[in-house]
């Protein structure tokens, strides 16, 4: 797994260096902590990395902690986060999960994945998320970059996130967990596209599943 993530890497600065992902740059920027790392990650669902990020630093510029946001009217979420998908069902979700933070755990952010998964809208990968870009803690979030990859390589032969999830965990040292989505997913947005993925520049081909049945 070093030398995958490392070739993704190389390959990346060799072709044009990426951009942060949207959830790297909250964890990298935002003063909110554990609880804009979670508002952030359901807002970034079916929505570009540029939009979450515009959209993000205006919303915690604004609501800087869970009771704010929690005492915050539908409508006024609704003018900030409408740049992105679903806007309307995320301003009432990011509020509902906003009050629960607040009345039931302190305005704390809970940092298991069993108690993450109970919270409204938060599945397994948004729950991994806030554990490894909220808080560090080795966990791997699968999301569509992740899956394709992982399955393009020969790394799991799976139908599903969540199949590929279980499959990664049981094949892939807990040491290179938390490094995983943000390099895969930069490298699926960059050179390991949905179509017309960049084989020709990609220095981890040779191992690739899908470059020997494509190329050969």
């Amino acid at each position: 797994m070093k030398k995958i993530l490392q070739g993704m890497i190389s390959t990346m600065n060799s072709v044009k260096p990426p951009r942060m992902t949207a959830l790297r740059e909250l964890h990298e920027v935002e003063t909110g902590g554990p609880f804009s790392i979670l508002i952030g990650t359901i807002l970034s669902a079916r929505t570009k990395d540029e939009s979450t990020t515009k959209v993000c630093k205006v919303l915690f510029s604004k609501y800087k902690n869970a009771k704010s946001l929690a005492n915050a009217q539908v409508k006024d979420i609704e003018k900030i986060i409408k740049p992105i998908g679903f806007y309307h069902v995320k301003s009432k979700r990011i509020i509902e999960v906003a009050k629960i933070i607040d009345t039931q755990y302190n305005g704390t952010v809970p940092d298991d994945l069993e108690t993450l998964v109970k919270l409204p809208g938060v599945g397994r990968k948004t729950a991994n998320c806030v554990l490894v870009y909220a808080f560090e803690k080795p966990a791997i979030p699968v999301d569509i970059h992740v899956h394709r990859i992982s399955n393009r390589l020969g790394l799991v032969n799976t139908k599903n996130p969540e199949d590929t999830e279980q499959e990664l965990m049981k094949k892939i040292p807990k040491k290179f967990w938390i490094d995983i989505n943000d390099t895969f997913v930069m490298y699926g947005q960059n050179i390991c596209k949905p179509i017309s993925p960049m084989c020709d520049v990609c220095n981890i081909k040779k191992n690739c599943k899908y470059y020997k049945s494509t190329k050969s």
